[in-house]
């Protein structure tokens, strides 16, 4: 034990002038995110831990950073504010967390386009980006604390999504620059296509120290919260705003019972045994909102115009943010990401799993359309019961982005990612950046 702790005291001299972490409760902390959505997650990752935890301020402390690693074979795995659901940050193999929330400089803003180091928190970007008429694109439920470089490596979708589709797709992220983990690290600049190399890849590809993102133009977003008798007219609803393209949006996230009882600070708007949407529609369409509100039989509770809300925005109902509320109700509750492409498969699982799964959908787009995602509730009872659970789903035609397992190929890829295994291959050789993530990786390694 002894001798372990002057190993890591001598790496931590070798990286004075920058915060290093020894305390073991905040190594612990920040060791961590919120894994524990899954029980099956939680029993795998509770006891990691990292050794030492860093908090460079720049892109040269980065480097040096990357050096020793790479000279002591020490694994580094980088971490943004940890507000990811599946382990994305959590060492599997102990080292170097590399904190990145001092990065956190915008180095230009300009009308539709900026360039931010990855430790910049979302809100506080677009706080600034607001003054010149501008805002992201696409955001996560996190959006107060999450920052824009864990959103690149850990998210793939959320508010937005409606309009601008998952962050993967062309032109979301316009270029990135990364230090790689080499024996004399690079810096390197990614553009085009080149930068799928970085995004959802967890860290492994690369230590993200400048991107460079596109925005989208800021409207005024009222706030609403619409309540119907009938979940599929719900659905329907969603679907047809989902699908009015003259309604700008960017939220579209509709809630079967009981999950609207769940959310307690909003009981005054949701009636016991009401289905719910919850929307974020351009103050200039709330006309045109409210005629395609009575064509479904839909009533409005909740309606607040931008500078009408204080506080909690519907945002914080939405996306995992659902699950958030549930579990702090019941904890025995899981959830389930899921495309379900159609209306008809959506209706097909309300109907065969009752109050087993619960849906919860938020709008996208996928291929040029809007579709019904799923982050439905699952009350959890075996891990051989969610299993079967996915396999219903995937045997029916519904894709499952499975928030069960830690490595990308087995969540949302479903495949190994041949080329960007080769591109880790080429800028961390020797897999010490969050290693046990990329499995196509070690299998690499494996039969090389």
């Amino acid at each position: 034990m002894t001798t372990h702790l002057n190993a890591w005291q001598a790496i931590a001299d070798k990286l004075k002038g920058i915060e290093i972490i020894t305390e073991s409760n905040q190594i612990a902390k920040l060791s961590l995110d919120y894994y524990h959505f899954s029980p099956i997650l939680y029993e795998q990752l509770k006891d990691k831990r990292a050794d030492l935890v860093v908090r460079p301020s720049n892109e040269a402390e980065v480097i040096k950073i990357a050096q020793l690693c790479y000279c002591h074979q020490v694994p580094l795995t980088v971490r943004g504010a940890g507000t990811g659901n599946y382990g994305q940050c959590i060492p599997l193999e102990a080292g170097i967390i590399l904190d990145t929330t001092k990065m956190n400089q915008i180095h230009w803003l300009k009308p539709g386009m900026a360039a931010v180091e990855p430790g910049v928190k979302m809100a506080a970007f677009d706080k600034q980006a607001r003054e010149i008429g501008w805002e992201l694109r696409i955001a996560p439920s996190t959006y107060r604390t999450a920052t824009i470089g864990g959103f690149i490596g850990g998210g793939s979708v959320g508010m937005g999504s409606i309009t601008y589709g998952q962050l993967k797709e062309r032109g979301n992220l316009q270029r990135v620059r990364l230090v790689t983990m080499t024996e004399t690290p690079e810096v390197i600049e990614l553009s085009g296509d080149e930068v799928q190399q970085v995004i959802h890849g967890y860290g492994t590809t690369g230590i993200i120290t400048q991107l460079e993102i596109p925005l989208a133009p800021a409207y005024p977003w009222a706030e609403m919260i619409v309540i119907f008798d009938q979940f599929m007219s719900a659905a329907k609803f969603g679907q047809a705003l989902s699908d009015s393209d003259g309604i700008v949006k960017k939220l579209v996230s509709i809630h079967a019972a009981p999950i609207p009882s769940y959310f307690t600070a909003l009981q005054n708007y949701l009636p016991s045994g009401k289905h719910c949407a919850l929307l974020m529609i351009s103050e200039y369409d709330l006309a045109a909102m409210k005629a395609l509100i009575a064509e479904y039989q839909g009533e409005i509770t909740y309606c607040k115009k931008a500078k009408e809300i204080a506080g909690t925005s519907l945002l914080e109902f939405a996306w995992n943010h659902t699950t958030l509320h549930a579990r702090s109700v019941d904890p025995n509750l899981t959830y389930l990401q899921t495309f379900y492409f159609t209306l008809e498969r959506v209706e097909q699982m309300y109907q065969y799993f009752g109050d087993e799964v619960v849906i919860h959908l938020e709008f996208l787009k996928a291929g040029g359309k809007a579709v019904p995602a799923g982050l439905q509730l699952v009350r959890y009872t075996t891990a051989t019961r969610l299993n079967q659970i996915i396999d219903y789903h995937e045997a029916n035609g519904a894709f499952i982005a499975n928030p069960h397992v830690y490595t990308i190929e087995a969540g949302g890829n479903k495949t190994i990612d041949h080329q960007k295994v080769q591109f880790k291959h080429k800028i961390d050789p020797c897999g010490l950046l969050n290693p046990g993530k990329m499995s196509g990786f070690s299998k690499l390694n494996l039969r090389n």
